[in-house]
């Protein structure tokens, strides 16, 4: 396979990358269709190694200043800056990406991080950002909403007891506390969305390579938190019933290819949870598959919020750990001495 990259498209206009728009699907077919002949691009079952760009949750609700939970940062335009790189480099190595895995976080009105879900003495909500600690719930400040019941299938008795066993495990596993943030990531809704101009990327890729994005839906399931796309932060509940299972199928999926490059969102919370989880598999099969991980070091930024919070030390922190347990780091446009082995 020829080392050099690709030229970037005609389409792609940087400027739209912090936009919301419609992808005009059957033009880009056309257009993608005509770029694989013009620079003689197989099928990516052909392709030997075999790369996925696993794109963890490049959505609107994450990546579009004027939405929900914008990651902007140190800079203040992280997401954006990394979805312009992203695409860039996705149309470079259209050659080279094998097939694209994006994740979606996936949520609905009620769920045990959102507001509607807990209520105090007074029945009223807490406010979004609120930390909500095993303390809190022990001293009865907030307690379990039992209007919502219902619409989940329990009763207001498994609703408290659940909630005081969920903020037990999170301590206990040293996990972040509970914490109740905006509604997000909505589905159905716009925020939930693939950020227009990588959504474009992805399915030109798909229609260039002869090859289907593999989709994964996480954080859909009501009484646990997922940070990461391939566990969830608690999988049990106080009477051993299942909230939720690790998606073995994708670890799987994942860590049969030769390389597995890692980027998106944030990188502080979700991207590196989910390389964590994908790391921690690697290693209970063999320590050397960590080889296989790559991350794209200027694809991802971490939370920072001006004056309140940020995890920029402790995105670099994860990030460090990975590599000293093999997991490979490089950017985007790093020439070809850079890259992972065998996928130069």
């Amino acid at each position: 396979m020829a080392l050099e990259a690709l030229p970037i498209p005609p389409h792609f206009d940087p400027r739209t990358v912090g936009a919301v728009w419609r992808v005009p699907y059957q033009q880009r077919a056309a257009d993608a269709r005509a770029w694989a002949r013009r620079f003689d691009l197989a099928p990516a079952a052909a392709d030997q190694p075999r790369t996925a760009l696993l794109l963890v949750d490049v959505q609107n609700t994450f990546c579009i200043p004027e939405f929900e939970l914008f990651v902007g940062g140190p800079s203040g335009t992280g997401a954006v800056d990394d979805n312009r790189r992203i695409c860039e480099f996705i149309y470079r190595h259209l050659h080279r990406i094998t097939a694209i895995l994006p994740t979606m976080d996936t949520h609905q009105t009620v769920q045990i991080f959102h507001t509607v879900f807990l209520v105090d003495e007074q029945g009223a909500h807490p406010a979004p950002f609120t930390v909500v600690r095993q303390a809190d719930i022990d001293a009865g400040r907030w307690r379990f909403n039992p209007a919502v019941a219902p619409s989940l299938g329990i009763d207001a008795a498994a609703g408290q007891a659940l909630l005081e066993h969920y903020t037990r495990q999170l301590a206990s596993q040293g996990k972040y506390d509970l914490t109740i943030w905006p509604f997000h990531a909505m589905l159905g809704g716009i925020g939930h969305a693939m950020v227009s101009a990588v959504e474009e990327a992805v399915f030109f890729h798909g229609i260039a390579r002869s090859t289907q994005a593999a989709f994964q839906l996480k954080g859909n399931r009501p009484l646990t938190e997922y940070y990461s796309a391939l566990a969830p932060e608690v999988t049990r509940g106080p009477g051993g019933e299942t909230l939720a299972q690790p998606n073995d199928d994708l670890i799987r999926q994942l860590l049969d290819f030769d390389h597995v490059l890692v980027a998106g969102q944030a990188k502080s919370h979700c991207v590196a949870w989910t390389v964590a989880d994908l790391l921690a598999a690697a290693g209970r099969l063999d320590p050397s598959l960590a080889q296989k991980i790559c991350l794209l070091d200027d694809a991802s930024s971490p939370v920072v919020i001006p004056g309140v919070v940020d995890y920029s030390t402790a995105a670099e922190a994860a990030y460090q750990k990975f590599a000293d347990a093999g997991v490979r780091r490089f950017h985007t446009t790093d020439p070809p001495a850079r890259w992972p082995g065998s996928w130069r």
